[in-house]
C-alpha cells in the first residue's frame, strides 16, 4: 500500500476520536514510519516475531509541570510495515490502526496499560469506532 493512502488511514482514525479529546491534544505529532527500526526494538526488548504497531515519545501530560512549553512536540509512531503484514483485509488494517492510535493517545493523555486496555475492551471492542 501507498504511504499516502495509509496516512489517510490514519487521519481517518485520528478524526474518529472524540472532538474533546483531539481539541485536548497540543503540541503533539502524528507521523508514519515504515518499520521501527532494530536499534527501537532492542530498547524496547520486543524480539521476532513479536513487532511495535506504535510508540508515544513524550511526556504525558499527568507527570509535566506547570511551567511546560517551548519544546518540541511529543510523537506518536504509527508502524505501517507491522500493520500492513498483521491485517487480513484493509478494514480490518483500519480498525488496527485505530486502536494503536488510542492506545498511544491514551499514553499521551496519562493513562496506565491497564486504564488503556480498559477502554479497548470496554469501549473500542464493544461499540465500535462508529459510536464516536
Amino acid at each position: 500500500m501507498r504511504k499516502a493512502h495509509f496516512e489517510s488511514l490514519v487521519a481517518d482514525a485520528l478524526a474518529s476520536i472524540p472532538q474533546q479529546f483531539r481539541e485536548a491534544m497540543r503540541n503533539i505529532a502524528i507521523v508514519v514510519e515504515d518499520e521501527p527500526s532494530p536499534d527501537l526494538l532492542a530498547e524496547m526488548e520486543i524480539e521476532p516475531p513479536d513487532t511495535l504497531l506504535g510508540l508515544y515519545q513524550g511526556i504525558p501530560l499527568t507527570e509535566r509541570r506547570w511551567d511546560t512549553g517551548n519544546q518540541l512536540p511529543d510523537r506518536i509512531l504509527i508502524f505501517q510495515g507491522p500493520h500492513e503484514r498483521a491485517a487480513e483485509d484493509e478494514g480490518d488494517l483500519a480498525n488496527a490502526i485505530a486502536e494503536t492510535l488510542i492506545h498511544e493517545i491514551g499514553h499521551y493523555f496519562g493513562m496506565s496499560e491497564e486504564e488503556i486496555e480498559d477502554v479497548e475492551e470496554n469501549y473500542w471492542r464493544k461499540k465500535g469506532r462508529e459510536s464516536f
